[in-house]
């Protein structure tokens, strides 16, 4: 399975793919897309909404997961979020790729454990988890990564039938997901 990971901005949109192997997550590639936020919102609408159908064309997706929206303290913010995620949910779907949406706490769970976790700390995460050697990433390009991973995840957890139940302890978890774990080094 594909994922491509959106983290819809209306100045910064950052893209991250990944691929399922065998149960494991394998970094496809990242990018983001950079614009100015003096241009008109249209105009950044339409480049947002090309630029997804073109990576979407090139990166053969089979899924596309999005932030949702989220209230902050600027409701004009807030629009154009809303805005923008509407380009890329119908770029997708021109494309007839399936979307799915996850929240910003939801996103941050999957990745790190901690549904409040700083976007440092995402971006370590990540970096951990795909094996990337590079340390200069975008954190849009990072949360969209996360975005990815998360749906892998939560499409892997629906997937499992097993016999045990939900519940597990911690020891069992690491045991499941050892690229999640992060040691600090000093």
């Amino acid at each position: 399975m594909r994922i491509i990971g959106i983290d819809p901005g209306s100045v910064i949109t950052g893209i991250g793919v990944i691929e399922e192997n065998n149960g494991t997550p394998r970094l496809i590639g990242y990018d983001a897309l950079k614009m100015k936020s003096v241009q008109p919102i249209p105009e950044r609408l339409k480049k947002i909404y090309d630029f997804c159908t073109r990576k979407i064309k090139l990166l053969k997706p089979d899924m596309l997961a999005i932030e949702t929206a989220f209230y902050g303290k600027n409701i004009q913010s807030t629009l154009k979020l809303g805005q923008v995620r509407g380009a890329v949910m119908i770029a997708a779907m021109n494309l007839d790729i399936p979307v799915t949406e996850y929240s910003p706490r939801e996103i941050k769970k999957s990745v790190t454990g901690n549904g409040a976790a700083s976007k440092t700390d995402v971006q370590v995460y990540i970096k951990n988890i795909l094996r990337m050697k590079n340390d200069r990433i975008l954190s849009d390009s990072s949360d969209a990564l996360a975005i990815a991973l998360c749906h892998l995840y939560n499409s892997q957890n629906k997937m499992k039938k097993t016999g045990r139940s939900k519940k597990s302890t911690w020891k069992e978890f690491i045991e499941r997901n050892p690229g999640k774990i992060y040691r600090r080094t000093k």
